[in-house]
């Protein structure tokens, strides 16, 4: 079935998802942003470069996944798909986001990694309902303040990045369980990271620590801290290594 019949099949059908990955797409139809009804678009593992404005005729989607593209770029558009929930744009060649993508403002999850970020939006703060955001092998040097106004977040994943610090705001994500920050540049930790309740794992690997705060005791949930590959040179505090329930790896 070619594109024009499977669109047409799925419009006398009113289908609300639409799977179109791995077709060797360079560039998408026209008739694909007259399916206004679609609440789930797939597009990964093709071969598109940039996705048109008319994107956001789409206005009912809830989750669109572009990824494994070769994507450099995103409509301003984009900002207008109100009702997102869903946003997966991994393995793809984006170096910035548009400023317009802070107005997704019902998004839950959120994958970005493995492209060429070197910054992201100053307003992250407005993604309030994100519970998943990976982040992971991009260019980033540095986290927004206002990340701390994300107060669903429960996983961030920064592994394999470009920080050398982190806002003392992230102390602010009252429901963060898992934090991934392997393969940075960082030198220290805000203390502020102890006021995490619900802190689980967090992994610090391969980064340029030679402490931790002693308010990482302050994390009462906090299972498994990894320092695997850190210069270290002071000891780890006492308090830390006498807290009951959590494995320590370095």
């Amino acid at each position: 079935m070619n594109l024009l019949d499977c669109f047409a099949e799925i419009k006398a059908n009113k289908s609300t998802k639409l799977d179109l990955s791995n077709q060797h797409l360079r560039v998408l139809p026209p008739e694909l942003f007259t399916l206004d009804f679609l609440e789930e678009l797939i597009l990964d593992e093709n071969l598109l470069v940039e996705i048109p404005e008319d994107l956001s005729k789409l206005k009912n989607l809830k989750s669109l996944s572009i990824s494994e593209n070769d994507l450099m770029v995103l409509p301003d558009s984009i900002g207008e798909l109100s009702k997102l929930e869903n946003l997966y744009l991994g393995y793809n060649s984006l170096s910035e986001l548009p400023d317009s993508i802070i107005k997704l403002t019902k998004l839950k999850k959120v994958n970005i990694a493995k492209n060429q970020l070197l910054d992201l939006p100053k307003e992250i703060g407005q993604w309030a309902e994100v519970q998943k955001l990976s982040l992971h092998d991009n260019m980033l040097s540095e986290i927004p303040e206002s990340i701390g106004k994300m107060k669903s977040l429960e996983k961030l994943y920064l592994d394999n990045n470009d920080l050398s610090s982190l806002p003392n705001s992230i102390g602010k994500m009252e429901k963060l369980e898992i934090l991934m920050i392997s393969g940075n540049n960082l030198t220290f930790i805000p203390k502020e990271i102890g006021n995490l309740p619900l802190l689980r794992e967090l992994v610090l690997d391969a980064n340029q620590l030679d402490s931790v705060p002693e308010t990482l005791a302050d994390c009462k949930k906090l299972e498994f801290l990894s320092l695997v590959e850190n210069p270290m040179i002071e000891k780890l505090p006492k308090v830390l290594l006498s807290k009951q329930g959590l494995r320590i790896e370095s």
